[in-house]
């Protein structure tokens, strides 16, 4: 099989195994709060504050371990580090319907953390085995696979639950997440692109830590991932309560992940059309303009008057930030030698896991002290605003290159 053979095959087992692992991981998400009351008898209150624990104690273990796993994939091969995510997510699952206690919930989501890096490690392993003038359409593809897992997920995981139980639930979902894993380890055969303009094999962490500082467009693109999701999830925990405002209790729930999930289906209609549309135009220029679209369309969400309105701003804001994840992914590609691809994009994905945690909080704060439109105000604002820094940077990358061309010539 050649290379361009194997490549395609590669990224068919990753989409599927990406659609498992974002599946399985949202499917327990309906039913996360539901499942702690089976412990015991306890108030709303408590309920809802361990929910909120048990919920972002994964990103936090995620947001310390990303870059280390981003290294040993570079320096060992990401088939293996997926296959351990793989099996290490599918065996805390599988255990976390065995709990007797929120407490040993808990340290379950705390050591699932560990080996969350499963989609942005096959990211990571397809993006090092593609030529960069296609990665874009090619990583924007595989996101498809994410986007779709993570939208049917919580509904069949609410069906799952309803139908047989929360505990058989996660050990259902557990099957599914090894089954990521067999697909990985006897489909994947990893390869990666020869990097001509770079020959240098092994990188120090100081090293790549020290490429990443001299570049500034890169900074700030890693950077404001965490800003993107902080934006991105302020408004999540508090959308059914806007939902209930606008609409009253009738069908609340259904409704409510209407809402939800509309943004996915944005997301799924335009990840792969923006990738390739980055391809042609330039990464920067598509991350800039998505920013700055993302924060226009989110702000009649502060001013809705009808649950329908809502839903078509957060259909909007599906369309624009479909293509921010992949042209990211491309960008990075393009700019950082393939040797320290994972190390830099585990980097990215730490600050990303960072801004799912501070989000919730951030949004819940404003929605408490002043009024939930105030946190599509907030948002709007600040995703229009690191569109206006990444313009800003770009700007100054091109000033600099300006000058220093200028030198050469005279």
């Amino acid at each position: 099989m050649d290379q361009q053979a194997r490549g395609k095959r590669n990224l068919a087992i990753m989409w599927f195994a990406s659609f498992f692992i974002a599946g399985s991981m949202t499917m327990v998400m309906p039913f996360l709060s539901l499942y702690i009351e089976t412990f015991g008898n306890f108030s709303d209150d408590y309920v809802q504050t361990w929910a909120g624990y048990t919920f972002g104690v994964t990103f936090l273990t995620a947001f310390l371990v990303s870059p280390i796993w981003g290294r040993f994939g570079d320096k060992f091969g990401r088939k293996p580090i997926l296959i351990i995510a793989a099996f290490g997510l599918g065996t805390s699952v599988f255990l976390m319907g065995e709990v007797q206690s929120v407490f040993q919930l808990f340290l379950l989501r705390f050591v699932m953390g560990v080996f969350t890096g499963f989609i942005p490690m096959a990211q990571a392993l397809i993006s090092t085995q593609t030529e960069k003038g296609i990665s874009g359409r090619v990583l924007g593809t595989l996101q498809t696979g994410t986007v779709t897992g993570t939208l049917m997920g919580p509904m069949l995981g609410g069906f799952l639950a309803d139908t047989i139980g929360y505990a058989q639930a996660f050990q259902f979902t557990s099957g599914t997440i090894f089954l990521a894993g067999v697909l990985v380890l006897i489909g994947v055969k990893e390869f990666r692109v020869k990097d001509e303009e770079n020959a240098k094999e092994n990188y120090s962490r100081k090293e790549v830590v020290q490429f990443i500082l001299r570049q500034p467009m890169l900074i700030s693109v890693i950077i404001l991932s965490m800003f993107v999701q902080i934006a991105h999830f302020a408004v999540q925990p508090i959308l059914a309560l806007y939902v209930s405002e606008l609409n009253g209790p009738a069908n609340l729930a259904f409704i409510s992940g209407i809402a939800f999930s509309i943004t996915g289906l944005g997301n799924l209609l335009m990840t792969r059309r923006w990738g390739r549309i980055a391809d042609k135009v330039g990464y920067e220029k598509i991350l800039i303009g998505l920013l700055i679209a993302a924060g226009i369309v989110y702000l009649p969400g502060a001013f809705v008057n009808e649950v329908w309105q809502l839903v078509i701003v957060r259909f909007l804001l599906g369309v624009t930030l479909g293509g921010i994840i992949p042209v990211r992914m491309a960008y990075i590609r393009q700019v950082a030698p393939i040797q320290i691809q994972g190390e830099v994009m585990g980097y990215n994905t730490s600050l990303r896991f960072l801004g799912n945690m501070i989000g919730p909080v951030v949004g819940g704060i404003v929605a408490g002290w002043y009024s939930i439109s105030a946190v599509f105000l907030m948002t709007s604002f600040m995703l229009f605003s690191c569109g206006l820094i990444l313009l800003f940077m770009k700007w100054r990358e091109e000033q600099a290159g300006a000058g220093a061309a200028s030198k050469t010539t005279s």
